[in-house]
């Protein structure tokens, strides 16, 4: 994998945003908080499922999904949202998948792709998505604040995406309230699950934690349960035989 992964997806993604059109902010779908959701159901490991077709460390992962059936299939089994990739160039994902998505599902959807500008939140919210993605390690602490006091002020939720210790202060700084650990690192694209074990002994009061990336069974889920009230998952549902058997292996029991 290039260690140019971050700053090639950036410019790549700058190039997109300054050819897309600015469109008028749309009504919020309504759903639950997800915040909420996460706070009012912390007996059990919650769920956060990825439609999620191909990445640049894997390659295609799942090009003939039917991405309605499996997101139905998240919903029964229990996801607490499901996140949608939106990335054509990296993720073979589009924004026509999360209307999709977001049009037949009633639990949030999370728009996940490399924000970096107003008309892409503008974007995400009328794509039916209530959540979307901010990535500390893609903006200056100020644009984050900026595009996170954005969002916040549409309706949508944030999940800020952090992978050290210096982003995840950057997150609590900025008043985030969904953090995300991606135990990916965006340079290398390897995957340690240490990311989020390490830096768990630095949460507060307040935020809820996601983990994300490198939990492909219930080994894994286990492993991170008693610090997170919540997974971010891809790829091992995608791959799996049965996606809703996976997810529900998934959430684990905290009680």
């Amino acid at each position: 994998m290039s260690q140019q992964f971050l700053p090639n997806i950036l410019a790549a993604k700058t190039e997109e945003v300054a050819q897309l059109l600015e469109e008028q902010v749309g009504n919020l779908r309504e759903t639950y908080r997800f915040y909420d959701y996460l706070k009012n159901h912390s007996d059990r490991l919650q769920v956060i499922a990825e439609i999620k077709k191909a990445s640049p460390s894997l390659g295609d992962i799942n090009l003939e999904v039917d991405i309605l059936a499996q997101a139905r299939a998240y919903e029964s089994a229990g996801a607490a949202m499901i996140s949608v990739l939106t990335d054509a160039v990296f993720f073979k994902g589009d924004i026509a998948d999360l209307r999709a998505v977001s049009d037949q599902v009633n639990i949030p959807t999370l728009a996940k792709d490399f924000i970096i500008d107003e008309k892409q939140i503008i974007r995400s919210l009328n794509a039916g998505a209530t959540v979307i993605l901010l990535i500390v390690a893609a903006l200056s602490e100020e644009r984050l604040g900026q595009l996170y006091q954005y969002a916040t002020q549409l309706g949508l939720e944030v999940l800020v995406e952090t992978h050290n210790l210096e982003e995840l202060q950057i997150a609590h700084r900025i008043g985030a309230q969904i953090i995300g650990i991606n135990n990916r690192n965006l340079t290398t694209f390897e995957t340690d699950l240490n990311t989020s074990l390490t830096l768990a002994d630095h949460f507060i009061d307040g935020p809820v934690y996601i983990s994300e990336s490198a939990i492909l069974s219930e080994n894994e889920a286990r492993q991170v349960a008693p610090a997170f009230s919540g997974i971010l998952v891809g790829t091992a549902l995608m791959q799996a035989a049965s996606p809703a058997q996976r997810l529900k292996e998934l959430r684990i029991d905290k009680g």
